[in-house]
């Protein structure tokens, strides 16, 4: 049977994890026998799920459509972070106050890993100077390069369950050739449309690997962190932008407040995707949409790049 590590938290919060509303204990975790996992975004939730199948259960901090930039963890996260075996996180200062804490806790070797650590800082989209200490965070724009995170979970789980090790790596490496499938199938999407209008316009900066992996110019209205408040400058500028260039369409985000984006949309005349763009979040698991025949589920990594490139041909072309 495997160990399961325990840490100190503090009774209050412990206890409204813990307890139901009649008073009797719960358990954070429904089958100890597993390798208890809990994640930080959707994206992370859903590739330590891939890669882990059936040995793992998994409890994903954020929901779909949740900011992970503002995030607040709950009693009931609290309670899973110091009863898993073992914890994984995006990294880059995504997950903002959250990451704090985890970064404490892998400082005292408690097996806690960001996935982004095996991403080589050339390939990072690198802050410029004074605007923050992280690299941009939102590296999944680009599934080539999110595939090189996976190696990072086959080693956390393979430490935890060393007897299954060859089979993480087996899952590792088929999920790692679907997302170069993906990467292969949004550039031929991409194809769709033409040089001059590949302008995507959003509610904040999260799409600059998505911008370099397809060749696109990326705008956002606010920051690379949502938590970068627009003033009335950003919405003057970008109106303006979108004026100059001719755009045709801009696009809201599932997990942005979305009257920014509406805002500019009316003052510079220019249609508002009725489509929302996947940023920070995946969508709700289950949500399978056909396009073109093709379904795919928006609750998933491979459906939510699926979306946001159908979404942004469809719009552009």
């Amino acid at each position: 049977m495997k160990q399961v590590k325990r840490f100190a938290i503090p009774l209050a919060a412990l206890s409204a994890a813990i307890l139901s509303s009649c008073g009797k204990p719960v358990s954070i975790w429904q089958d100890e026998e597993k390798i208890n996992v809990l994640a930080t975004s959707t994206m992370v939730t859903d590739m330590v799920k891939v890669v882990g199948g059936d040995y793992v259960e998994v409890m994903g901090m954020m929901k779909s459509g949740v900011d992970p930039h503002s995030y607040e963890q709950t009693a009931q996260d609290v309670a899973a972070m110091n009863s898993a075996d073992v914890i994984f996180y995006s990294g880059l200062n995504l997950e903002g106050q959250v990451q704090v804490g985890l970064e404490a806790r892998a400082s005292r070797g408690d097996d806690v890993y960001a996935v982004t650590a095996s991403i080589d800082p050339s390939e990072l989209i690198q802050p410029e100077p004074g605007s923050g200490e992280y690299a941009d965070p939102h590296v999944w724009g680009d599934p080539a390069l999110w595939a090189k995170t996976i190696d990072v979970v086959v080693e956390g789980l393979s430490k935890e369950a060393p007897a299954l090790a060859k089979e993480f790596k087996s899952r590792g490496d088929d999920y790692r050739q679907q997302l170069i499938d993906l990467k292969a199938w949004s550039m031929q999407r991409i194809e769709e449309v033409p040089v001059e209008q590949r302008v995507l316009v959003t509610s904040h900066d999260a799409f600059f690997y998505f911008a370099k992996a397809y060749q696109f110019e990326v705008k956002g209205l606010q920051g690379i962190s949502t938590e970068n408040v627009s003033g009335v400058k950003d919405v003057e500028d970008l109106i303006a932008f979108i004026e100059a260039r001719k755009l045709k369409m801009i696009f809201p985000e599932s997990s942005v407040n979305r009257k920014g984006i509406e805002t500019v949309a009316e003052q510079a005349g220019v249609a508002l995707s009725d489509e929302e763009l996947f940023s920070d979040a995946m969508g709700e698991t289950g949500d399978v949409v056909d396009h073109g025949g093709e379904r795919y589920d928006r609750g998933t990594y491979l459906g939510m790049q699926k979306h946001n490139i159908n979404t942004v041909v469809d719009g552009l072309k």
